[in-house]
């Protein structure tokens, strides 16, 4: 489990194909001294296996392996050497949740549609597909490329999908990735988890 707050923004360093996928190496300033291998870490909102970890002079790095089943539901498939995303270590008993439970299971792939200031903030507009649209709710929380945020209003696109506004905060822009979103960027959605669960007890048959 994460709570959507993110601790560093690390950088793709290498892609490989595997027959299951891809192997990704990561670099990144956490601190990996207590990283075990088959630890978890969000990656852009995606939980993954750490397999291996490594140091090149400097620069400290985990690899992960990426299965189809998650290249086919969010945005890592696009990933290359150079890419920044968003890294969190998975929750310990005891830590301070600041953000809302999150399981790193992405739901699906969303498109930015607009990005506006508004006033120290941003603004951004985030398009999901009707599947998703029911659980998406004003004051309630989604996950955007891992971090946890408050959804401002909610309308309903001609395709039966949803539109969303967001506010990002001066702080969020600077130690995430979202400050570098524009339009038309494609970004990994969670839904909240107690959206989930309250659905599927409303619609038992699905």
């Amino acid at each position: 489990m994460f709570t959507g707050i993110i601790t560093d923004v690390g950088k793709v360093r290498t892609v490989q194909p595997t027959d299951g996928g891809l192997r990704m190496e990561i670099t990144t300033a956490l601190d990996l001294s207590d990283l075990a291998i088959g630890a978890s870490v969000a990656c852009s909102g995606a939980c993954m296996t750490v397999v291996e970890k490594g140091m090149d002079g400097t620069d400290q790095w985990f690899a992960v392996e990426v299965s189809n089943e998650s290249l086919s539901k969010t945005t890592l498939g696009s990933w290359q050497p150079g890419t920044h995303i968003n890294l969190e270590r998975a929750l310990k008993m005891g830590d301070e949740l600041g953000g809302h439970l999150v399981a790193g299971h992405v739901d699906g792939v969303a498109t930015v549609k607009g990005v506006r200031p508004d006033g120290d903030s941003q603004r951004l507009e985030i398009q999901v597909s009707s599947d998703l649209a029911p659980y998406i709710a004003a004051k309630g929380s989604v996950t955007i490329d891992g971090v946890s945020l408050t959804i401002n209003e909610v309308t309903t696109d001609a395709k039966g999908g949803a539109v969303f506004g967001l506010n990002i905060i001066a702080h969020t822009q600077s130690e995430t990735t979202l400050g570098k979103l524009a339009p038309n960027a494609k970004v990994n959605v969670e839904i909240d988890l107690l959206a989930r669960y309250v659905a599927r007890l409303l619609r038992p048959e699905e």
